[in-house]
């Protein structure tokens, strides 16, 4: 082989090689990631527009274990103190949510929610649980809100009680 067609073939080895290499990082990177890739996280869902968006996004953050943003959907004093609720749900694994018929009532420029939930959370274990109860919920009419910060509609409070309904079955309720 003379010179000048060697510098021709050099560079199609090297591609060809760089190519072949990055094929094989890719794949081995691929093969490390697997685990992670497989895991079911739900997508993200952070959205204060309803009652209902406020509580599927309770739940969401509570599924994908984003607890401090979970705590964020509730007023002050709506829950327990931060790490009291990011504490009581280390063992969940993962959590179902229903929801029932939402009430609202308008009074001096707030509107005022009840969702009733279902909700199944499981387990480290795999052990299932379903609990059923109400949230309140309050929305400041935002054309009324004039003074920073912004206060989007926020959890007021939860009540719940473990229930031995099956899941499909199963509703919380709301009293006055």
């Amino acid at each position: 082989m003379t010179r000048k067609a060697a510098r021709h073939i050099l560079p199609v080895a090297q591609i060809h090689g760089t190519t072949t290499m990055h094929h094989c990082l890719t794949a081995c990177l691929l093969l490390i990631a697997a685990p992670a890739l497989a895991q079911d996280q739900p997508a993200f869902l952070d959205d204060r527009s309803s009652a209902a968006q406020v509580i599927r996004s309770l739940y969401n953050a509570i599924d994908r274990k984003e607890y401090l943003r979970g705590w964020s959907y509730f007023a002050e004093g709506g829950a327990a103190p931060y790490p009291e609720f990011r504490d009581g749900y280390a063992a969940t694994q993962s959590v179902e949510l229903k929801l029932g018929d939402i009430g609202s009532e308008g009074a001096a420029g707030s509107l005022h929610y009840t969702v009733p939930v279902a909700i199944r959370a499981t387990d480290a274990t795999g052990e299932r649980s379903v609990f059923t109860g109400c949230y309140r919920l309050t929305q400041v009419q935002p054309a009324v809100q004039d003074t920073p910060p912004y206060r989007p509609i926020q959890i007021d409070s939860g009540t719940f009680a473990k229930d031995d309904t099956p899941f499909d079955q199963a509703m919380g309720t709301c009293k006055d």
